[in-house]
């Protein structure tokens, strides 16, 4: 078994369709497609595009026999396997919506998982719910009592149905294509409203301008399938420029990542994009032993988006597999969000990233990104994300709505027909997102610079004391300082006290056991904080496992403030540590 073909038979046309399945229908017709991989980065399943035509189109038969019509919805959990890949294809040619569900971040957290499903379905109104046989059991149980699901079953199940005698009608580009639930609380989840329209525009903006494909371009991925990243980037767009991609599973990468960097230098894929924790994972568990051999010379963009982009992460990870041929100047950052799709600007091909060191009190104070220009001040570093696309707009604007200049910090927002519909079944949640003008509150913060887009952080992320806007990250990030304490495994946010004010807590994930241990680590990170912020901050240390994390592995700050007010049985909180040491 060998994996699809790199270099195709036919002429590459670069997302030029209408919708996904005219899009599928022109790939079908050459060589190129998905192939899965297996943990020791052994080749498991080669699905051509052809056979996802031909298998989507036969179980879209099926899928209809059950009796659901038309622009219904249709949950997969999605594990990244072909079923998954088939089934997202089959609904589309039934004209179903069909939308991801989450695989677990971690096992032992049955419950929580089972929420997150049953919200899922409930948002959603799914008809039908998928899983396969690892997950078929959380499935049922999330899906028990919900009244709108007529159907739930296993992939083998649904080839097992009976096929339909409907004539399977062609997608338009008003349609809806598919949902995308956003990162957030677990609670109260959104579905991102998705047409063909808005994914074939989005696609094109990626394929020809973002990425420049070419004939020769090859992917690798261990995005999951449930992310719009994942499944935008890497499921969606190299179909519609027919480009193959080769995948690992999310966890597969979590335990051993040299696996993608040896699938990536073995195929020469050109190709490849991650958080960037990603490339701090790979800088952190790669041994030096497993650079031998490894050629990363091929991989000519190396994307970073999804999160805040951390540049010494990133020149950590060029330091250390440079010997392995990785040049710096394919590092490719780039903005986006699930309500755009996915990608609003990327910056320029072969330049690697870009960055501006500014004055961290300006911007704290007066919300103005002021380059360094005195040293012994304390600095903050932001990378440039680039220019929008073509036919996408992106400006800032104060809380007034007031547009700002360039390096004047302010909500981030865009325009263009890549936008969603809005939110299902919530028009409030979409009256707030949505601007008049159609433009798209990204709900993100940021500034311009001759026309590049930097992000400083999520404006809910932002904490304000006194007027000062605090970045929940930079607090969080003091604590990986600490041995105790690994990356990601701490949250900031601010609460309401009884007097009124704001005060900052710090719910971090310990595995200290010793009483004086676990104090005299709260009272140097204490600290810590007045000392970098000159703000008093209630610590919480709890059990591994304890943060809450969204579908797409992130930590939910919303969902934690929930989780510090339920465990202390509080509706606001009152501030009764020790105060600090004079002597700070």
């Amino acid at each position: 078994m060998k994996p699809t073909a790199t270099l195709n038979n036919q002429s590459q046309r670069l997302a030029d369709f209408s919708t996904l399945i005219d899009a599928l229908e022109y790939a079908a017709s050459g060589q190129t497609g998905y192939n899965f991989y297996d943990a020791n980065g052994n080749l498991q399943t080669v699905l051509s595009y052809r056979e996802v035509w031909e298998r989507g189109r036969d179980l879209a038969a099926r899928l209809l026999s059950i009796g659901i019509k038309r622009g219904d919805t249709v949950a997969i959990i999605a594990d990244t396997n072909p079923d998954f890949v088939v089934l997202f294809f089959a609904c589309r040619f039934a004209g179903l919506v069909p939308f991801a569900l989450p695989i677990p971040v971690n096992l032992g957290s049955h419950q929580i998982y089972v929420g997150q499903l049953r919200g899922m379905l409930n948002t959603s109104g799914a008809a039908v719910a998928v899983a396969g046989k690892y997950f078929i059991n959380f499935l049922e149980e999330a899906a028990s009592g919900i009244d709108s699901l007529k159907w739930t079953g296993t992939p083998e199940e649904v080839n097992a149905l009976p096929k339909s005698e409907i004539d399977l009608q062609p997608n338009t580009i008003n349609e809806t294509a598919y949902l995308q639930f956003t990162s957030g609380s677990t609670r109260n989840p959104q579905a991102v409203i998705i047409t063909e329209r808005a994914a074939m525009k989005n696609l094109q903006g990626i394929c020809r301008y973002g990425l420049k494909m070419h004939p020769s371009d090859r992917c690798a991925s261990w995005l999951p399938f449930y992310h719009d990243m994942g499944l935008v980037g890497f499921i969606l767009a190299p179909m519609v420029a027919q480009l193959s991609v080769d995948f690992l599973r999310t966890r597969d990468f979590a335990v051993r990542p040299i696996q993608w960097l040896r699938l990536i230098s073995r195929n020469r894929c050109t190709l490849a994009f991650s958080q960037t924790f990603g490339f701090k994972l790979c800088s952190l568990r790669v041994r030096a032993a497993d650079l031998e051999g490894l050629d990363l010379s091929c991989w000519r963009a190396a994307g970073v988006g999804a999160e805040m982009i951390r540049p010494e992460i990133l020149r950590t990870f060029a330091q250390k597999f440079s010997n392995a041929g990785f040049n710096p100047n394919a590092f490719l950052p780039c903005y986006g969000l699930a309500e755009a799709t996915l990608a609003v600007s990327f910056s320029e091909l072969d330049k690697g990233f870009q960055s501006i060191t500014i004055d961290r009190a300006a911007m704290t104070e007066r919300a103005v990104a002021v380059r360094l220009e005195v040293e012994d001040r304390k600095t903050i570093e932001f990378v440039n994300c680039g220019r929008p696309m073509p036919d996408h707009e992106v400006r800032i604007v104060n809380h007034d709505g007031e547009i700002l200049p360039d390096l004047r910090v302010g909500r981030v927002f865009t325009q263009g027909q890549n936008l969603m519909s809005g939110y299902l079944n919530n028009a409030k949640a979409t009256s707030r997102a949505m601007q008049p003008d159609n433009w798209l509150d990204t709900g993100d913060l940021g500034f311009l610079l001759d026309g590049n887009l930097y992000i400083t952080g999520r404006s809910t992320d932002v904490i304000i004391i006194n007027g000062r806007n605090i970045r929940a990250q930079d607090i969080e990030e003091l604590t990986e300082h600490e041995p105790a304490i690994k990356s990601r495994e701490s949250s900031a946010f601010g609460i309401t006290g009884e007097d009124g004010t704001t005060v900052v807590v710090l719910v971090i994930e310990c595995r200290l056991t010793s009483v004086s241990e676990k104090q005299a680590l709260i009272n140097r990170l204490q600290q810590q904080v007045y000392k970098a912020f000159g703000i008093r901050c209630f610590i919480e240390l709890v059990p591994h496992h304890t943060l809450p994390r969204t579908s797409s592995g992130k930590l939910s700050r919303t969902a934690a403030r929930i989780g510090f007010l339920e465990r202390n049985n509080l509706e606001t909180f009152s501030y009764s540590q020790p105060p600090l040491s004079k002597d700070l």
